[in-house]
Parts: structure tokens; sequence; C-alpha cells
């Protein structure tokens, strides 16, 4: 394509993209705000994975997102503008999913927030109706996977960020400095301690690990060196307890949840976790399932004790003060 032609079809193809800037915007907020979550009741009868195998879709599913190495650049707009009106709509959907996580998660771990325009960079104009579907799914995978959520956290300027869904240091990373989220990684051996009893033998943890790709003392390119990561940081912020097995010799050691995880999350939280990433429904495990489902009733009916036992003066004082707080900060 001459240079003069393509210098024009830029100009045009920048002023669509400026029309298209605010109504994109506002399909992006009441995206983010109402959410479709897919039910995994819906998933049927899918065989229960092996225990060694039940979190591997972790790392799996990092990796796929990834794994693409075909770049736009390898077309002009002309060619890329046939090539994409050649392709099903469902391929153009899973082929932007992983651009766009991949945006996310690189401004993520260099600890920039992620604009506007940041995400359209990747959407042509006859991809922006497309855009509200995408954003859904990156944020849903964002979820699952790594436990942490899409969120406005500047409305002015248009620019998001990736919020740990655990109270963990650092907005998830753990320790100081860039990195990529750990949130999904403690959870998933939380939902291991869980699945074994409530109290896993450290040898199970790193067989599982090593079905991941993750090996002790190795470091890896999300979790960085996991060793490290499990038997000292996540146990000093008390998420894990990690302790010798009674009468053992040599000794051996294992991990039982912390009281900051008790406080934190739950054991339906991390069945759901777990079997959301293996497509099955948190009933398959049916054991696991009711014992989870007891803590929280417990829970709920241990919330509602301490609602009650609260004096109705103390219950009227908060309510005034409550009503009295503006509506932007009552939101937060």
């Amino acid at each position: 394509m001459p240079r003069g032609q393509k210098s024009k079809l830029n100009a045009r193809e920048r002023r669509h993209r400026a029309r298209n800037n605010a109504q994109v915007s506002e399909g992006t907020k009441e995206t983010l705000q109402a959410p479709e979550e897919s039910s995994p009741e819906s998933c049927g009868t899918s065989e229960m994975p092996e225990k060694e195998s039940v979190s591997r879709a972790t790392i799996d599913t990092f990796s796929s997102s990834f794994s693409d190495e075909s770049s736009i650049d390898d077309f002009d707009e002309e060619n890329l503008f046939r090539y994409y009106q050649s392709i099903p709509h469902q391929n153009i959907v899973a082929r932007k999913v992983p651009l766009l996580l991949q945006i996310l998660l690189d401004n993520y771990r260099t600890k920039q927030l992620t604009t506007m325009e940041d995400m359209l960079q990747v959407f042509d104009d006859e991809e922006m109706d497309d855009f509200p579907e995408i954003l859904r799914k990156v944020a849903e995978r964002l979820s699952d996977i790594f436990a942490v959520e899409l969120r406005e956290v500047e409305s002015s300027r248009r620019v998001y960020d990736l919020i740990s869904k655990l109270k963990l240091p650092n907005n998830g990373r753990v320790r100081a400095g860039k990195g990529f989220p750990k949130t999904g990684f403690l959870m998933t051996i939380l939902a291991m301690i869980f699945m074994n009893g409530n109290c896993a033998r450290e040898e199970d943890i790193w067989r599982t690990l090593r079905s991941m790709g993750v090996y002790p003392g190795k470091k890896h390119q999300i979790y960085g060196e996991p060793r490290k990561l499990i038997t000292q940081d996540l146990v000093k912020l008390k998420y894990l307890e990690y302790r010798q097995v009674a009468n053992s010799d040599p000794p051996k050691y294992e991990f039982l949840w912390g009281p900051q995880a008790h406080a934190e999350t739950s054991k339906m939280t991390a069945l759901k976790f777990v079997a959301k990433i293996n497509e099955i429904s948190p009933k398959y495990f049916a054991d696991l399932y009711e014992e989870a489902l007891k803590e929280e009733q417990e829970k709920n009916q241990s919330n509602h004790k301490v609602s009650s036992a609260i004096p109705l003066k103390a219950r009227a004082f908060s309510f005034v003060i409550c009503s009295q707080v503006s509506p932007s900060i009552a939101q937060v």
C-alpha cells in the first residue's frame, strides 16, 4: 500500500476509534459492575481429576494465554482487515482474550495501571462490538486463575488495575517489588490442604506442584522461588501453618491453613476455585462439599449471634452514623 494511502487509512481509523471510545467505555463499566458469572453447576458430570492434576489447570491456562506467537505486525492494514473478516466470530474473541490478558498482566507485573487506550490498542473498529464480551472473559479468567479482580480505580481517566481478592501485601505480589499476583497460587495451596483432609504432607504438596511445573528451589516465571514463598513468606503472613509431623524421624513436615486464611476465605471458596479451574461442579467432591457447606452454615450462624448480641442502642447509633455518610464514601 502506498505511504499516502496508508497515512489516510491510519487517520481515518483514529477518528473512528475516538468516536467509539465513549461508547466502549460505558460498556466496560457495565461489564465490570455486573459481570456474567458462568455457573460451575452447568459443567455436567465431568470426571473428577486425579489429586496430582487438580491444580494443573492453573499453570496450563496461564501458559496457553501466551502461546500464540503470531503477530498482527505480519499483516498490513488492508490484509489484516480481510483476514479478520474471513474468520468466525468466536475465533476473533478467542484470539483477543489472551492479547488483552497479556496487556493487563504485563502492566500489573511492572506496577503500571492500565488505561482504556491501552486495552483498545489491539482492537479494530470492526471488533468494538465484541469488546464487552472479550473483557468479561478476561475478567473471569483473571478471577479464576489469579484470584484478582479487574477494577476501575480512576473513572475520570478510565484507568484500571488488578486487585487481589485476599489481603496479601503489595496487592497480591507478597514481596516488595514487581511481579505477578500470588493470590491464585495461595488459593491453590489452600485447596490442596483442604482436599487432603485439612492437613497436607509437604511431599504431597510438592508432588502436585511438580505436575504444574513448579519445583522447590527453582525460580518460576509467575510464582518466583516457590519453597520460600510457601514455607516462609505465606507462613510469616499467617496464611499457612508449617509444622513438623509428630514423632517423624527423619523429620517430615505438613501444611495447615493459618489463621489469616480462615479469616479471609473459606473452604467453600477454595473448593469452588479449584472446581472452576477444572471445569467441574464443586458438588462433584461430595464429602468435601458437605464439609465446606457445614462450615459456611456455622459461620453464618456465628455472625448472626454476634449481630443479635449487639445492644439495641449501639445498633441504632451505628445506623445514625452510616446514614450520615456521603453516598460516595459509603460505596467504598
